[in-house]
């Protein structure tokens, strides 16, 4: 279980907090709008109504100690830029933070982002799934139950087919491609082997893919 502190609790933000939590994740959720933080307090581990671009604030919250921090600020971009900055300054190992423009992504990146992402281009139930699990490298919501997902090759899996590997009946799961090297397999068959560096994609239940994740993590 890993520690998340999400900064800003709009719609992206609310979504990342809430999908985190709910995957089993200490989440702190922190806006200055009091409304905003009584929403969310019973879908979250801890709330917190405070402005987040006071240095003092964030030390007293103990913000070392999580490791990763999303800021999620609207249109504040003078705010999100500090408050990036404190992260990193404070010792958040992993700060990713919202952007409205190209520019304010490059500002972001200078001030110390690991990562910063465009709410246009990256849902929050997406960022989320991304952040949990190293092994998942890309997750998009079909529909409320269903999702596809990129799948890092596990080392249990190299030189091994996808039959041996039963990816269906283990975890609910149908591969749909192999991605190796700079190919595709994009009709991929039982006898096909896994090699290392492979990525599989494939298709499942919102259940069976948290199962998944659930699996390789423990």
């Amino acid at each position: 279980m890993k520690q998340y502190v999400i900064i800003g609790i709009g719609c992206f933000g609310s979504s990342v907090a809430k999908t985190l939590y709910s995957m089993g994740h200490d989440v702190l959720a922190i806006d200055k709008d009091e409304e905003k933080i009584q929403q969310i307090s019973n879908s979250v581990t801890h709330s917190v109504q405070v402005d987040a671009t006071d240095e003092n604030t964030l030390k007293a919250l103990g913000i070392r100690n999580f490791d990763v921090a999303v800021i999620t600020i609207g249109t504040d971009i003078q705010s999100s830029v500090l408050i990036t900055m404190l992260c990193k300054e404070l010792g958040v190992k992993y700060v990713i933070a919202k952007a409205q423009s190209d520019l304010h992504a490059k500002v972001l990146y200078k001030t110390g982002a690991d990562r910063v992402v465009f709410p246009e281009r990256d849902m929050g139930v997406r960022v989320a799934h991304n952040l949990s699990s190293s092994n998942i490298l890309d997750y998009i919501e079909l529909s409320p139950d269903y999702s596809l997902v990129e799948v890092a090759a596990l080392h249990s899996w190299e030189g091994k087919t996808l039959k041996t590997i039963n990816m269906r009946d283990r975890f609910g799961l149908n591969v749909l491609a192999i991605k190796h090297a700079n190919k595709i397999n994009m009709s991929p068959k039982g006898d096909d082997v896994i090699y290392r560096n492979d990525t599989l994609v494939v298709i499942g239940s919102n259940e069976d893919i948290e199962r998944f994740e659930a699996k390789v993590q423990s």
